[in-house]
C-alpha cells in the first residue's frame, strides 16, 4: 500500500456531490461540492454520469495540485446503482443505461409486477419503498423496458464502487451498499437475495471485496489526465461510513443518526427480530458484512416540504419556535412520497393548527418536525442508548438541542466536526490505524426553550392516528 500521504474521499449524495482531501485522521482538510445533476430522460429522469464523470476527474486534479493524494475511496447513497459494460472509458461513463433517478414515479404495472420477485424482509432489507427505490427493482425496470441495453450490460455496480471501476477497471461487489435497501443481498443470510438467480442477474455480479480492499492504482489513461496516481479502494455505503467513524475510533453501542436528504439511524448489538419493516426499519450491514439495524425516514424532503423558501444559513429563532410550540401547531406526517415511520401517511402530511407566521416560524416549525422524526428513527432501535447525530441537520444548532430535549435522561452527543462521512470513509484506506476519537461535544441548550413534553406527546398520537 502506499504512503500515508492524503485521501481523496468522493461523497456521492442524492441531493449533492463532495469531493474532499482528507488527512491520515480523517480530517477535512478542503472540499469541492456540486449539485449532483439530474436529467429528465430518456429514458427516464437520470444522473448525468458524463458531466459528473468530468466534474470528478477535473476536481481529483485540481485537489491533487494542492494535496499528496496517494487514496481514493467513494461512499454513496443507497437505492442507487449504475449498470456499466466492460469498458470503463466506454461513452465518457461507462454505463450501457443512464443511472436512475430514485425519486421518479415508476411505469404503470412495474410496482405490481416486481413486488412478487422481491423476497422476504431479509431478502430486501427493507420495505418495498416509494418511487423506484431499490436497485433490484431499478434492474428489472431496465430489463423489462430496454432488454436489448441489458444485454450489453456487463456489470451491475453500487455508487461507490461504479467510481472504483471508473478509476482502477476494477468491479467489485461490496456489502454495506448492497445492504442499502438494494433488494439484492441478504445481509442477515450472507447470499444473494432471490430475485438474482430468478432473473439470471448472477452474471452482472462482481465477486465480493471489503469496502476498505485496495483494487490498484488509478488507470493510467486517468493519470495522463491528471488525475492524481491513487491507490484506489473499494468503497462504501455513505451512513454506514458515518457509523464506522466511530467504530474505528473504538466507539461501540452507539446509534448514530446521520442526517441530509435522508435521516438514517444505526445501531449494532441489535435483535434482528425486532426490526419492523412497516416501520422503517432496516437491516444493513457494517463494513465487516455483518447486520447492522437500521431506521430511515426522508428527513431533509420533510423539512423543506414544511419549511419553503429560507435564506442562506438559516437558524431557529428562539421566540418564532416558542410561538409555534405555544399556538401548539405541529406539522404532521407525511409530506413526501416515503411512509418512514408513520405507514400509511405517505402524501398525507399536513399543518395543524395556527399557519406558522413568516420564514422564521416555518423554519423553526420545520427543524422541530424533523427533530421529532429523528427521535422516532432512534427509539425504533434504542430509545435509552447513547445517541451520536452527525451531518447537515446540525448547521443550525437547534436541531441537536431540540433532539437532547425530546430524550430527557439519555444522553445525546453530536459531533461538531460534522463530516463523519468522509472520516469514516478515509478510515478504510487504513483499517489497520486506529482513528482518534472525535471531539463529541452536548448540544447546547437553547435559550427559552419551553418543556416540549405534552407537545411532544401530543404529536407523537396524532401522528400515529394519521396511520389510521
Amino acid at each position: 500500500m502506499a504512503g500515508a500521504g492524503s485521501i481523496a474521499v468522493l461523497d456521492v449524495g442524492k441531493s449533492n456531490v463532495k469531493l474532499s482531501a482528507c488527512d491520515i485522521d480523517g480530517h477535512v482538510v478542503e472540499v469541492l461540492s456540486v449539485p449532483n445533476p439530474v436529467r429528465v430522460g430518456p429514458p427516464w429522469r437520470h444522473h448525468d454520469l458524463k458531466a459528473l464523470n468530468a466534474w470528478v476527474l477535473a476536481g481529483l486534479a485540481d485537489l491533487g495540485s494542492r494535496h499528496p493524494l496517494a487514496h481514493f475511496v467513494a461512499s454513496g447513497h443507497g437505492s442507487g446503482g449504475v449498470l456499466a459494460g466492460a469498458d470503463p472509458d466506454a461513452g465518457g461513463d461507462g454505463a450501457v443505461l443512464p443511472m436512475v433517478d430514485y425519486e421518479q414515479p415508476l411505469p404503470a404495472g412495474l410496482a405490481e409486477a416486481y413486488a412478487p420477485l422481491a423476497g422476504d424482509f431479509f431478502d430486501r432489507g427493507s420495505a418495498v419503498m416509494m418511487a423506484a427505490t431499490h436497485t433490484a427493482r431499478q434492474m428489472f425496470w431496465a430489463e423489462t423496458a430496454c432488454p436489448q441495453d441489458f444485454a450489453r450490460a456487463r456489470w451491475c455496480l453500487g455508487i461507490p464502487q461504479y467510481w472504483a471501476w471508473r478509476l482502477s477497471g476494477v468491479a467489485v461487489s461490496e456489502a454495506t451498499i448492497l445492504g442499502a435497501q438494494s433488494h439484492l443481498w441478504n445481509v442477515a443470510r450472507g447470499r444473494w437475495s432471490p430475485i438474482v438467480a430468478a432473473r439470471g442477474w448472477g452474471r452482472l455480479m462482481p465477486p465480493f471485496a471489503p469496502a476498505h480492499a485496495d483494487l490498484g492504482p488509478v488507470r493510467p489513461s486517468l493519470v495522463a489526465q491528471g488525475v492524481p496516481a491513487m491507490r484506489v479502494h473499494a468503497g462504501v455505503h455513505d451512513s454506514s461510513a458515518n457509523f464506522h467513524r466511530y467504530r474505528a475510533a473504538g466507539m461501540e453501542g452507539l446509534c448514530v443518526l446521520s442526517t441530509g436528504t435522508w435521516i438514517v439511524g444505526l445501531a449494532d448489538r441489535m435483535d434482528l427480530s425486532r426490526l419492523d419493516e412497516a416501520r422503517g426499519m432496516t437491516c444493513n450491514a457494517d463494513v465487516s458484512g455483518a447486520p447492522v439495524g437500521g431506521a430511515l425516514t426522508m428527513g431533509g424532503r420533510e423539512y423543506a416540504a414544511v419549511a419553503g423558501a429560507q435564506p442562506e444559513g438559516a437558524v431557529v429563532d428562539p421566540a418564532a419556535l416558542a410561538q409555534v410550540v405555544a399556538r401548539g401547531t405541529m406539522a404532521l406526517p407525511t409530506f413526501g412520497t416515503n411512509d418512514g415511520q408513520f405507514p400509511g401517511t405517505a402524501g398525507r402530511g399536513r399543518i395543524l393548527g395556527p399557519a406558522p407566521e413568516g420564514a422564521a416560524e416555518r423554519h423553526a416549525l420545520a427543524v422541530l418536525y424533523v427533530a421529532l422524526l429523528a427521535v422516532e428513527c432512534g427509539n425504533r432501535l434504542d430509545p435509552v442508548r447513547r445517541w451520536v447525530l452527525d451531518g447537515s441537520f446540525l448547521r443550525d444548532p437547534a436541531f441537536a438541542a431540540l433532539v437532547a430535549a425530546l430524550r430527557p435522561g439519555c444522553e445525546t452527543l453530536v459531533n461538531p466536526e460534522g463530516y463523519g462521512i468522509a472520516a469514516g470513509a478515509a478510515a478504510l484506506c487504513h483499517p489497520e490505524r486506529p482513528m482518534p476519537p472525535p471531539a463529541l461535544t452536548a448540544p447546547q441548550p437553547l435559550p427559552g426553550l419551553p418543556d416540549l413534553t405534552a407537545y411532544a406527546a401530543r404529536w407523537r398520537v396524532l401522528a400515529e392516528e394519521a396511520m389510521t
